[in-house]
């Protein structure tokens, strides 16, 4: 049995947050069993009373006091993940939970250390959206697989699913949207196989909720390129600021392939997404 972790961070999804965990408790799959935990990222709406009014949409709920970021929220769900997996889920209804089944397919069947969900390689169903969105994570795509011998073609997708061992939370230095790009690099140096599946996209507008603005590409950029640096010295023997001692892998045999209560921790004075 395949113990594994979904970890959603939530922010303001008064919205679609019951709905959204409703559809992940739905979900069964042979061989893997779900443990979910929900971080409330100090949401101003309904979000934090919504969960706390259904706690069995949940195995653990965090609540954080201040609003830190995605990354702050996902690092807090890192440090009480129990899995032998973990797998990312936004707390919108952007992504389907019925994707599921194509993520665990690699891990079932040939024992994947990561494997990513993408929204361009041939997907059922995209919501046709922002142009220089699609045009932006090409760019950003296309500089890490440069960077790190990769053949990604989505590293923004929010489907991220990932050994546990392989990343440990007291690790991670990035609060905001660059830390994926933090936590893959780490991954792509460190897994021995990594896949891609196409999944399903339902993205929404800015008036629909979305977060995520052009700005916040330079901070993902400098992460690419400042953790493909510490990777290079690391290589030479320099040990990475808190390294993990649970890093598994060798990058030379990689192989990629297609197929609560409040956490108190300091935050600034505006909202960081």
């Amino acid at each position: 049995m395949t113990r594994t972790t979904i970890v959603v961070p939530a922010y303001n999804e008064e919205h679609t947050i019951v709905r959204l965990l409703e559809r992940v408790r739905a979900q069964h799959l042979e061989g893997v069993q779900f443990e979910l935990v929900v971080v409330d990222d100090g949401s101003t709406d309904a979000t934090a009373r919504l969960l706390e009014a259904r706690p069995d949409l949940y195995d653990t709920f965090v609540r954080r006091k201040h609003n830190g970021g995605k990354g702050a929220a996902v690092r807090d769900a890192l440090a009480v993940a129990s899995g032998d997996y973990v797998l990312f889920q936004d707390a919108d209804l952007e992504y389907d939970p019925a994707d599921y089944s194509k993520l665990f397919s690699p891990v079932l069947s040939h024992d994947a250390d990561v494997v990513l969900g993408s929204r361009l390689i041939a997907s059922p169903v995209t919501r046709v959206h922002y142009f220089w969105h699609k045009v932006g994570n090409h760019g950003l795509t296309l500089l890490f697989n440069v960077l790190n011998n990769t053949t990604f073609t989505d590293i923004y997708s929010c489907y991220v699913l990932f050994r546990r061992s392989l990343i440990d939370p007291a690790e991670l230095n990035t609060s905001g949207w660059q830390q994926q790009a933090e936590i893959l690099s780490l991954l792509a140096d460190r897994a021995a196989s990594i896949y891609e599946v196409p999944i399903n996209y339902y993205g929404r507008t800015y008036d629909e909720g979305k977060k995520i603005r052009a700005t916040d590409a330079v901070a993902v950029v400098t992460t690419i390129v400042r953790e493909r640096a510490l990777s290079a010295i690391a290589g030479l023997g320099v040990p990475r600021r808190g390294a993990s001692t649970r890093s598994a892998g060798p990058r030379a045999g990689r192989t990629n392939g297609k197929a609560g209560d409040g956490v108190q921790r300091g935050a600034g004075q505006r909202p960081k997404l």
